[in-house]
């Protein structure tokens, strides 16, 4: 399952897109397949959380709406919510994020 995500906003108004859950545990140069059933055919979620001073917003509530969502389209997500939540950070300190967006995308990934 692919899982290439939009991640944050920089305060300048770029986006910043970092990849997220491959089964490696690295991070592979972000792209989305054309064959991917998200972009296809919208079969995925989105959430978007809001970043302040360097804080995930209401992180907790966002990812017990990640799982209700993702459970309701019958898609497993690859890493538990604290590894996600882990992930989401380190974005952030690796972009100097302080203010700003995290956006997830999670497709079911190439049929």
């Amino acid at each position: 399952m692919g899982l290439c995500r939009r991640h944050s906003l920089r305060p300048s108004g770029a986006e910043v897109f970092a990849p997220l859950g491959s089964k490696s545990g690295r991070f592979p140069p972000s792209a989305r397949p054309a064959a991917d059933r998200g972009f296809q055919f919208g079969d995925g979620i989105y959430e978007v959380v809001y970043v302040q001073d360097g804080r995930l917003i209401d992180a907790p509530l966002h990812m017990a709406r990640l799982q209700r969502s993702l459970r309701e389209i019958d898609i497993l997500l690859p890493l538990s919510s604290a590894a996600l939540e882990v992930v989401m950070r380190e974005v952030l300190r690796r972009n100097r994020i302080s203010t700003g967006l995290v956006y997830l995308q999670i497709s079911r990934g190439v049929a």
